[in-house]
C-alpha cells in the first residue's frame, strides 16, 4: 500500500475519535446530535482531507503518519478549547483552518529545503530577532514579556523563531557537521573540541539567558537550549558537546535561581505547591486536584472542575484533558507525542542529505520537548515552565507555528524518497585552508582528500582556492551509519522522556489521587459535596453549631446557627478554601463519603448510593465555651478546659475570633490579618513562664532532688552559671521552703532546683508530660518544645526550670501551647496519667444512632500518684494565699499555678494552669492572656470565672 494511501485510511481511523468526543461534549452540553452540532469536527475532518490531497501533489513521499496525529491532536484540542472557553471557540477553529492552509501553503512553496542552506544566516537573523523583540517592545501578560501587540492582534514571535532558529542551525551544522566532530585533546575520557568550536553553544546559552532574564520566560530558553543541544550531538556525535552544555545548564541554573526572583518562585513552587496554595502555587495546586479527581477513566467531558485552573484553556489545556479524559485519555495524547515524535526522527533518519536530517530533527524536537515541557510541568515531574501544548493549547501563534513544522517535516520527509536528485556526499563540509586543515586535523592523524564539488553546493573545478574535504569518521558510509545510530538513540531518548511522563501521570492519577482527593485544602471534593447534605457538628449538651441547608437548587449550604461560637474549633467549609479544623479532620463523616463503620452504611455504600453525613458530636460544652470566649473578649489570648479524667476538652477558645459564616468574603478582603484566623489556644506557641514551675516541681520530687519541705535562697538576684537568675521585680524572699518558693514563685529557688535535676532529666520530664509531640486524638495542637539538653548551660537550664526560655545559637525552650498547659494540669489533677486531649465525642448516623464513641487514651504515667499529690497540695496553697487568689471560686476548692511571661522588650503575658474541686478533679483550665502589662488583668482572673461556669455546668 502506498504512503499515501496507508495516510488516508489512518485519517479516516482518526476521525472516529475525533468526533465521538466532540459528540460528547454536545451532550454534556444539553444540545442533540446532529450534523450542525457535529459541524466543527467534520469541518476538521475535511480540512485535513483536502491537505492529505495536497500532500498527495505536492509531497507524495512524505511520512504517511504525521498527518493523522497532528489531525486526532487538534481534533482533541478544539473539543476542549471549545468546552473550557467557549468565547474563545470561534477564533481558534478560524485560526485552525487557516494553519491547515498554512501548511498546504508552506509545501507549495517551499518545493526543496536547499534554500535553507543559501539563506541560513538571514534564518538565523530572523529567528533571533524574533526571540528577542519582546524585550523591546513586547506586552507582559502574566509576569513574562513574550507578546506583542500589533493592529490588535496579539502575537507571540517566539513560537515562529523557533522555526528560523532550527531552519538556521540545520544549515549550519551541515555545512560544519564534520569540522565540528573533530577532537583534539581528551579531558577525563571525553573528546573535547577546540575552544572556537565552542563558541556557539556560549552564543546559543547566553542568548537564553537573556531571554530567562529579559522576558521572564524560562520555558522558551530551555526548550531553545535543548534543542540546540540535540542537534549538535545528531550532527557531530561528541557526546562532550552534550556534558559540556549539560554544565552550562546548571551554571545557568543555579545563576537564574540565585539572582531572579522568578526563577525562584518557579522552583520553590514546584518543590512544594502546597505551602502557598492560594497565592503562588494556585495554578499547579488547582492542576493536581483536576488530575487526582480524573482517575482511570475521567469524570467525562465537561463534568470537570479544570475551570478552576488560570488560563487552562491554554498552559493546561492537559489537566483538563486528563481529569474528564482520565489517565486512558491523557495517556493516549501522550503516546500520540510521542508517536510524533517517532515519526520525526524517522524521518530524520531516511534523509538523503544531513541538511534534512538536521532539519527533521530539529522541528520534531521543537514540537516534543516542548509537550514534554508542558505536561512535565502541570503533572509537577519538573518545575512549570509555561510554554503551550502543540495543537492543543488555545492560541494563534503555536498553533500556527505548529502547523508550519509539520509542513517543513513533510517536506524533509518527501526529499528523503530519493525523488528528487539525489544529493551527494554525506553532508556539506567546510571550505578550510591548508593551514586550518592542518592545525585542525594533524594531531589525530586526519587524511585529507581532495574533491571539486561538496554537499548540495557545488563549487567550480577551476575555483582558485584549493578546497579540501576532512576525511574522519563522519566522512561517507560510515558517517551515515554513524548519524542513524544516533537518531536511534534520540528514539530512544524521547520514548523514555514521553514513558516517565505516563509513569508520573499514573501516580499523580491513580497512587497519589486519594491522597490529594482528601486533602482539607481540596476546593473540588468540597464542591462535589455540595449536593450531599452534610453532616451536623453539635456540642456534647445539643446545641448545633454547623448544619447543613437545602436551597431550591437542590444543592446544600453550610449554616452557623449559634454564629461564631467555637468558630476556631468548628471550622469553615470553603469551596476555594478547602476546610479547617473539626470541618476538616471529620470530612469524609460529614460528607457522606463511602462509611463502612456500621452494616447498612457500608451495604449503602458498596452499592454506590449517597449517602447524607454523619453527625460530629463534640466533646465541648456550649456553656462553657461561651463562658470562656465572653471572658476573652477584648483580649487577646486563648482559654483550654479539659475533663482531666478522660482527655476531652469542655471548651477551647481564641481571641479575637472571626465571623465563619461567609469566610469566602473575608479571606478575598484580606480578612483574619488581625490574628483572627490564628488558633492561639492550639497553635501559638508562648512562654510558660512560671507555670512551667509544675514540670520543675514535679521532676524534683520524682527523683527525690528535693522535697516540699527543702529549704532554699531565694535572694532577689543570684548567679547561676555565671550569669544573673531574678525574681519578679529583685524581690527578695531569704530562705525559704520549696513550696513557698512555689507559691511566691521566686525565679532564683527555681532556678537552683532546675539545676540540682539537671537539664537532661527537666527535659525528659517536659516530654512525659507531652513537650515535643503534637496532642490530641483529633485536632492537633503544635509541639510545644524542649531545647536540646545536651546544648543548655547551667544558666539557660535555671531560667527553663522558672520556665523562661533563653540561650544562644539553638532554640530557647520551654515555649508551650495553651493546650499543653491545660495537659499539664489535668495530669496532675488525674494522679500523674496524662491523657490524651480530644473534641469528637461520638458519630451519629442519620437516624441518630451511635455510629462511633470515642475512647479516651492515656499517654502515660507523667509522675507517680505520690508525686502528684504533693503537687496538688502545692498548687492548692497557691490559689488559697500566694499569687492564684483570683482563680478562686466560692465554695469550691481551687488548685493553680500563676505565671508572667516576659515576651520580649517590655510586654508581658500572663498565665495560669489549674483544676477544680481540689478532692476530686472534673475540671483542669489553661490561660494565657497577651500584654498583661497594658491592661493588668490577670489569667488567674479569667480562669476563675471560667470555672465557676464550668463547674455550675456540670452540677458541682
Amino acid at each position: 500500500m502506498s504512503r499515501r494511501n496507508t495516510e488516508l485510511l489512518l485519517l479516516i481511523a482518526s476521525a472516529f475519535p475525533v468526533i465521538l468526543l466532540y459528540a460528547m461534549y454536545v451532550l454534556t452540553a444539553g444540545a442533540a446530535i446532529s450534523f450542525e452540532t457535529l459541524a466543527v469536527p467534520i469541518g476538521l475532518f475535511a480540512a485535513f482531507a483536502a491537505a492529505h490531497i495536497a500532500v498527495r501533489i505536492l509531497a507524495p513521499g512524505a511520512d504517511p503518519a504525521i498527518l493523522p496525529i497532528v489531525f486526532v491532536l487538534s481534533g482533541i484540542g478544539i473539543t476542549f478549547v471549545t468546552r473550557l472557553a467557549p468565547a474563545l471557540a470561534i477564533s481558534q477553529l478560524i485560526i485552525l483552518f487557516v494553519s491547515v492552509a498554512l501548511m498546504v501553503g508552506t509545501l507549495a512553496l517551499v518545493k526543496n529545503l536547499d534554500v535553507v542552506m543559501r539563506y541560513k544566516y538571514t534564518f538565523g537573523i530572523i529567528g533571533i530577532i524574533l526571540l528577542m523583540l519582546p524585550i523591546f517592545i513586547g506586552t507582559t501578560i502574566s509576569g513574562s514579556k513574550l507578546w506583542i501587540r500589533i493592529a490588535g492582534f496579539t502575537i507571540q514571535p517566539g513560537e515562529f523563531a523557533k522555526v528560523f532558529i532550527v531552519l538556521f542551525l540545520a544549515g549550519y551544522l551541515a555545512e560544519n557537521r564534520e569540522l565540528l566532530s573533530i577532537s583534539n585533546r581528551k579531558i577525563l575520557g571525553l573528546k573535547i573540541p577546540r575552544l572556537r568550536l565552542l563558541l556557539p553553544l556560549f552564543a546559543v546559552w547566553g542568548v537564553c539567558l537573556l531571554v530567562v532574564v529579559f522576558e521572564r520566560d524560562l520555558g522558551s530558553a530551555v526548550l531553545f537550549y535543548t534543542i540546540f543541544l540535540l542537534m549538535l550531538y545528531v550532527a557531530t556525535g561528541r557526546f562532550s558537546y552534550v556534558v559540556i552544555g549539560l554544565a552550562l545548564l546548571a551554571v545557568g541554573a543555579v545563576g537564574a535561581y540565585k539572582f531572579l526572583s522568578h526563577v525562584q518562585v518557579r522552583f520553590q513552587v514546584w518543590v512544594d505547591p502546597f505551602k502557598d496554595a492560594q497565592g503562588q502555587g494556585y495554578q499547579i495546586v488547582q492542576s493536581l486536584f483536576s488530575l487526582a479527581d480524573g482517575g482511570l477513566v475521567g469524570v467525562g467531558i465537561g463534568n470537570g472542575m479544570a475551570n478552576n485552573i488560570p488560563v487552562v484553556e491554554s498552559d493546561f489545556i492537559f489537566s483538563a484533558i486528563g481529569e474528564e479524559m482520565g489517565l486512558l485519555g491523557g495517556g493516549a495524547v501522550l503516546i500520540l507525542f510521542m508517536l510524533f515524535a517517532v515519526r520525526g526522527l524517522t524521518t530524520a533518519a531516511r534523509a538523503k542529505s544531513d541538511l534534512a536530517a538536521f532539519s527533521a530533527t530539529g522541528l520534531t524536537a521543537a514540537i516534543s520537548f516542548q509537550a514534554f515541557l508542558i505536561v512535565g510541568g502541570v503533572t509537577r515531574l519538573i518545575p512549570l515552565t509555561g510554554v503551550t501544548l502543540p495543537f492543543m493549547s488555545q492560541g494563534g501563534s503555536s498553533l500556527l507555528a505548529s502547523f508550519i513544522i509539520v509542513a517543513l517535516l513533510l517536506r524533509a520527509g518527501d526529499e528523503a524518497t530519493g525523488r528528487e536528485a539525489e544529493l551527494t556526499g554525506t553532508g556539506t563540509m567546510a571550505a578550510i585552508t591548508d593551514d586550518q586543515v592542518a592545525s585542525a586535523a594533524a594531531p589525530t592523524g586526519t587524511r585529507f582528500a581532495t574533491s571539486s564539488s561538496y554537499g548540495s553546493g557545488s563549487h567550480s573545478v577551476g575555483s582558485r582556492m584549493r578546497r579540501r574535504l576532512l576525511d574522519t569518521p563522519e566522512s561517507g558510509v560510515l558517517g551515515r551509519v554513524a548519524l542513524a545510530n544516533r537518531l536511534t538513540r534520540a528514539v530512544l531518548a524521547f520514548t523514555a522522556l514521553f514513558a516517565i511522563l505516563i509513569g508520573n501521570l499514573t501516580y499523580v492519577q491513580v497512587i497519589k489521587a486519594k491522597d490529594y482527593q482528601d486533602m482539607p485544602t481540596n476546593n473540588h471534593t468540597i464542591a462535589r459535596s455540595k449536593y450531599i447534605q452534610r453532616g451536623s457538628i453539635i456540642t456534647s449538651d445539643g446545641v448545633t453549631l454547623a448544619e447543613s441547608l437545602q436551597q431550591e437548587d437542590g444543592t446544600y449550604v453550610r449554616s452557623y446557627p449559634n454564629g461564631n461560637l467555637a468558630a476556631h474549633v468548628v471550622g469553615y467549609v470553603s469551596q476555594q478554601y478547602g476546610t479547617t479544623a473539626i470541618e476538616s479532620v471529620m470530612n469524609d463523616t460529614l460528607t457522606g463519603s463511602k462509611d463502612y463503620s456500621s452494616w447498612n452504611n457500608a451495604i449503602a455504600s458498596l452499592a454506590g448510593q449517597t449517602q447524607p453525613g454523619n453527625t460530629a458530636k463534640l466533646t465541648i460544652d456550649s456553656r462553657i465555651q461561651t463562658a470562656a470566649e465572653q471572658a476573652l473578649k477584648g483580649f487577646k489570648g486563648a482559654v483550654v478546659v479539659i475533663d482531666p479524667r478522660t482527655g476531652a476538652v469542655l471548651a477551647c477558645a481564641s481571641s479575637p475570633t472571626y465571623d465563619n459564616t461567609n469566610i469566602d468574603a473575608l479571606l478575598q478582603t484580606g480578612g483574619g490579618e488581625d490574628g483572627s484566623m490564628y488558633n492561639r489556644a492550639m497553635d501559638a506557641l508562648y512562654t510558660p513562664g512560671s507555670t512551667f514551675k509544675v514540670v520543675t516541681l514535679s521532676a524534683a520530687l520524682e527523683t527525690g532532688t528535693a522535697s516540699l519541705t527543702s529549704t532554699y535562697q531565694a535572694p532577689g538576684s543570684m548567679d547561676i552559671g555565671n550569669a544573673p537568675v531574678t525574681n519578679y521585680a529583685d524581690e527578695s524572699y531569704g530562705t525559704i521552703s520549696l513550696q513557698q518558693a512555689f507559691a511566691v514563685s521566686s525565679n532564683v529557688v527555681f532556678g537552683q532546683v532546675a539545676n540540682e535535676v539537671g537539664a537532661n532529666t527537666l527535659v525528659q520530664f517536659a516530654n512525659a508530660f507531652g513537650y515535643g509531640q503534637k496532642l490530641g486524638q483529633d485536632l492537633t495542637s503544635a509541639a510545644s518544645i524542649m531545647a536540646d539538653p545536651s546544648l543548655m548551660t547551667e544558666w539557660e537550664t535555671a531560667w527553663a526550670g522558672a520556665g523562661q526560655p533563653v540561650g544562644m545559637d539553638h532554640t530557647p525552650g520551654p515555649q508551650t501551647t495553651v493546650m499543653q498547659n491545660a495537659v499539664i494540669a489535668a495530669a496532675i489533677a488525674n494522679s500523674g496519667v496524662v491523657m490524651d486531649p480530644y473534641f469528637v465525642a461520638q458519630v451519629l448516623a442519620p437516624d441518630g444512632t451511635v455510629v462511633k464513641t470515642t475512647q479516651s487514651r492515656s499517654l502515660g504515667q507523667a509522675v507517680s500518684s505520690a508525686t502528684a499529690d504533693q503537687v496538688k497540695q502545692a498548687m492548692l496553697a497557691v490559689v488559697q494565699s500566694g499569687t492564684g487568689t483570683d482563680a478562686q471560686v466560692p465554695g469550691v476548692k481551687v488548685a493553680g499555678k500563676t505565671g508572667s511571661a516576659e515576651t520580649g522588650g517590655t510586654n508581658v503575658n500572663s498565665m495560669f494552669v489549674g483544676f477544680a474541686p481540689y478532692d476530686s478533679p472534673t475540671v483542669a483550665i489553661s490561660v494565657a492572656l497577651e500584654d498583661y502589662d497594658k491592661h493588668d488583668v490577670k489569667a488567674a482572673k479569667i480562669a476563675g470565672i471560667v470555672l465557676t461556669a464550668a463547674l455550675a455546668a456540670q452540677g458541682a
